[in-house]
């Protein structure tokens, strides 16, 4: 039984470099890697295109590691490589395995959006196709990162450091290791680092990462009920507002609008320019209606019915549901110094309304931005 679970938190960890299973010592695996197995799985629309008469191949490939991390590599030449090949590549110290994302023209273009200097001398090299030797020891790495991870937690925990280790990746010739962390504060990790090398026998590189980034790697439900956006299909993040819950009529309630990472939800990123083109139609919410009456305030709008809602100043708990057509109408009456005698006349609609005030209570949700 432990032996089975070993063997699936191997293949875990191969999947999230984007393996459909595990590579054998004793095959050619070409069929590790298909297209759509990954989320960070990238589609050559060049593929087809064919290139000018005596115009090279570019020679830089894309090559995927662990989670996020993606690299351009040289081609040595003479070599030629496909989607899905397994190879070694240049690192510091000594090489890394990975698996072959992009080849072609589209690596040129991937390289330029990400603004990387496709002559650059410093572009590091792909030595080969990995040989059973490197499948060997990148196994072998692969093997040790689970069992790695909760012993640098209780040993972080032993030196009562506030940080968190997420993930542990190790590199292909199982010589160096590089340990995802997140922390609120300057963590001194120095001693760290020595009890870890000690203890582990390879070289020890710490990188801090996000809340966010720390979401996509754990996994997990949300409270729509289905996989993390994060952890399944989302690469990019976008910075999240309280004003992006504001522009949508969202209750700011810190409980409903937070994620699992403890920040605003990806998703409420939307469906936000979507609100913003509907309400460049409606009017000022800012400006108040004068009536003979009383002077009315702008209290919500309804972007699906064109509806907005106004109270009076002293009977703000009744709530009038106005068409933004005649909401124009009362706005320029008022500029021509008319007041309709009261609101009354123009509203289809009547509702109390709601405080939610209680329900947030003193609790600032600005904290949650980012």
């Amino acid at each position: 039984m432990e032996e089975k679970i070993i063997i699936d938190n191997v293949q875990n960890v191969f999947f999230s470099r984007g393996c459909i299973k595990e590579p054998k010592l004793y095959q050619k695996n070409d069929d590790i890697f298909s297209h759509g197995c990954s989320k960070l799985d990238s589609y050559d629309w060049l593929k087809d295109v064919i290139l000018p008469q005596n115009q090279a191949q570019f020679d830089c490939i894309e090559v995927r590691f662990k989670n996020s991390r993606k690299d351009f590599f040289r081609i040595t030449e003479g070599l030629q490589f496909l989607v899905g090949d397994i190879v070694a590549v240049e690192s510091s110290p000594g090489h890394d395995v990975g698996v072959v994302t992009l080849t072609g023209e589209i690596v040129r273009m991937q390289m330029r959006r990400k603004k990387e200097d496709t002559k650059s001398e410093n572009i590091k090299k792909v030595y080969r196709k990995a040989r059973i030797s490197d499948v060997e020891k990148w196994l072998t790495a692969v093997s040790r990162e689970n069992d790695t991870l909760f012993k640098a937690r209780r040993i972080a925990s032993d030196l009562d450091l506030k940080m968190k280790i997420n993930d542990i990746e190790y590199q292909g010739d199982n010589t160096k290791a590089i340990f995802y962390y997140t922390a609120e504060e300057r963590v001194d990790f120095r001693e760290l680092i020595k009890v870890l090398a000690e203890e582990f026998k390879v070289r020890i590189e710490m990188r801090q990462i996000g809340a966010r980034q720390e979401s996509s790697r754990l996994g997990g439900i949300g409270t729509c009920g289905r996989e993390l956006c994060c952890s399944t299909w989302l690469t990019q993040f976008q910075t999240v507002s309280t004003n992006t819950a504001r522009i949508q009529q969202l209750s700011l309630n810190p409980q409903k609008l937070t994620g699992q990472c403890g920040k605003l939800k990806c998703c409420l990123n939307y469906e936000y320019d979507i609100y913003m083109d509907a309400l460049q139609n409606f009017p000022d919410r800012n400006i108040v209606l004068k009536t003979k009456k009383g002077e009315a305030a702008h209290q919500k709008s309804d972007v699906f019915q064109n509806i907005m809602w106004y109270s009076y100043a002293d009977d703000q708990a009744n709530l009038l549901a106005i068409p933004i057509d005649k909401v124009f109408d009362i706005i320029e009456q008022n500029k021509k110094g008319i007041q309709p005698e009261k609101l009354e006349d123009y509203a289809y609609s009547r509702e109390q309304k709601i405080d939610f005030e209680q329900v947030v209570g003193q609790d600032n949700l600005d904290r949650f931005d980012g």
